[in-house]
């Protein structure tokens, strides 16, 4: 477990002044997303990592002891989890912007952090712990994405010339110190793919001008000193130490005061002291070449029980494996007899629904010829209907022309009776009028003899012209 509680001395570290006083530590922007990038806000939130495993961490050293075994870079991305090769402009690397990939655990654990709200001291025992500094670049980035700008360098200063190195990429091969780490922190943008909070643009000036004004210090390493640690330094470039390398102090190596020390003696005390040393060291010799076969022998049993533990692992890898398998199996089986049951379910429901889609089909046939039939006889009916129509019609058209011709008939005979009538009665008139002219004539032969000659004529010819006009009168 990473021990929490040893930190550097913070006396040398002053406060920064902010705008609320005592341990509370103000925010600055978005209190919600930490003014991370949409898209990195977004792989965090949706990570198992951060989903289940840091759900469980509810406290401070919990989650710093989190730090110190999982977090290898300070990158937002995994190594090769994130294409972005030939993108550019809102589509590029740094804007974060159309492509997403695996969040690293760095920045899962910088939002965790953030969800825990943390107080002035826990932040300076982030950035002044010496177990991995890890630690301290993830509550350095801290401060940079949560505190206002017009106090960053406040928090910085007395770190940027911090000689502690880190490798801050994804998969190795940048490594810088944490000073340059904080100075990139306050002059640039852009951290690999993503960007930091935009500074105003004063307080950008400033920063810069306060850059300027005071170069990076770099640290002169005396000869002797130099081949002290020329063997511990081959192997420290195999493995990365975990504890901070501090600036080399300004004092005498303690070699060279001892071996000035051993020359005054051995002027004082001549040859005897020499044969004595010679003896010391030839002792010291055989110690040490007993204790590097002593090492050797633990090396060998440690790769012995190395071999045994990867054999007895590898055992176990092949027994999970063997038992997956078999569990594999058993579930690819499951899984095609439940296929299979699948398979005949819906061909019986594919059966069902054919055999009602057939029902369904034969019932709207026989509605249809129901209603074709329906169709057909109130057709028939109708023709039937318009047939009796047009006959009585007919009838009806030839009872009226009889009934005219009827009545024409007997209007004639009634127009030939009452012509009839009227003839007789003008015969009757002209017969009377005779009658009268007869009885007037015999009147007037009885009164005059010698007319009568005439009026005989005269009868005559009246008589004779009542009889044409009957004649013509007659039908």
């Amino acid at each position: 477990m990473a021990n929490v509680g040893n930190q550097l001395p913070t006396q040398a570290v002053s406060k920064p002044p902010s705008g609320k006083h005592g341990n509370v530590l103000p925010l600055w922007g978005n209190e919600k997303t930490m003014n991370l990038n949409p898209m990195i806000l977004t792989n965090v939130l949706s990570s198992p990592y951060f989903k289940v495993q840091l759900y469980e961490l509810k406290t401070y050293h919990e989650v710093v002891d989190e730090i110190y075994f999982k977090v290898t870079h300070i990158e937002p991305w995994e190594k090769g989890s994130r294409k972005t090769a030939g993108q550019t402009g809102m589509c590029g690397g740094v804007r974060g912007v159309g492509t997403g990939g695996i969040v690293s655990t760095a920045f899962c654990l910088l939002y965790k952090l953030f969800t825990l709200k943390l107080t002035r001291k826990q932040v300076m025992g982030l950035i002044t712990h010496t177990d991995s500094p890890y630690i301290r670049a993830l509550g350095f980035m801290y401060i940079r994405y949560t505190q206002p700008p017009t106090d960053l360098l406040d928090w910085y200063n007395d770190f940027l010339d911090d000689e502690e190195e880190l490798d801050v990429k994804a998969g190795g091969g940048c490594v810088m110190t944490i000073g340059e780490m904080l100075r990139s922190f306050l002059t640039k943008l852009e951290w690999f793919s993503t960007l930091f909070p935009r500074i105003p643009v004063p307080v950008q000036k400033a920063i810069d001008q306060q850059m300027k004004a005071r170069p990076r210090k770099v640290a002169q390493k005396e000869p002797e000193e130099e081949a002290e640690f020329t063997e511990s330094g081959r192997q420290g470039e195999r493995r990365r130490s975990r504890t901070p390398r501090r600036t080399p102090s300004p004092k005498r190596s303690p070699k060279r005061s001892r071996s000035r020390s051993h020359h005054r003696e051995r002027d004082r005390h001549g040859p005897s002291f020499d044969r004595e040393l010679e003896r010391e060291r030839d002792r010291q010799r055989k110690e040490r070449d007993g204790g590097r076969d002593r090492e050797r022998d633990r090396a060998d049993r440690g790769d012995r029980e190395r071999r045994r533990s990867r054999s007895a692992d590898r055992n176990r890898e092949r027994k999970r494996s063997l038992s997956g398998s078999r569990e594999r199996r058993g579930e690819r089986r499951e899984k095609e007899r439940d296929g299979a049951e699948d398979r005949s379910r819906k061909k019986d429901r594919d059966h069902h629904k054919d055999r009602g889609m057939e029902r369904d089909r034969s019932r709207d046939r026989k509605s249809r010829a129901e209603n074709d039939e329906r169709r057909h006889k109130e057709d028939r009916d109708r023709h039937r209907e318009d047939r009796k129509a047009k006959r009585s019609s007919r009838s009806r058209s030839r009872e009226r022309r009889h009934k005219g011709g009827a009545e024409e008939k007997s209007r004639k005979r009634d127009r030939s009776h009452s012509r009839e009538r009227e003839r007789e009665r003008d015969g009757e008139r002209s017969h009377k009028r005779s009658r009268s002219k007869e009885r007037s004539r015999h009147q007037r032969e009885s009164s005059n003899e010698p007319s009568k000659h005439g009026e005989r004529r005269r009868s005559q010819s009246t008589d004779e012209r009542t009889e044409s006009v009957k004649l013509n009168l007659k039908p």
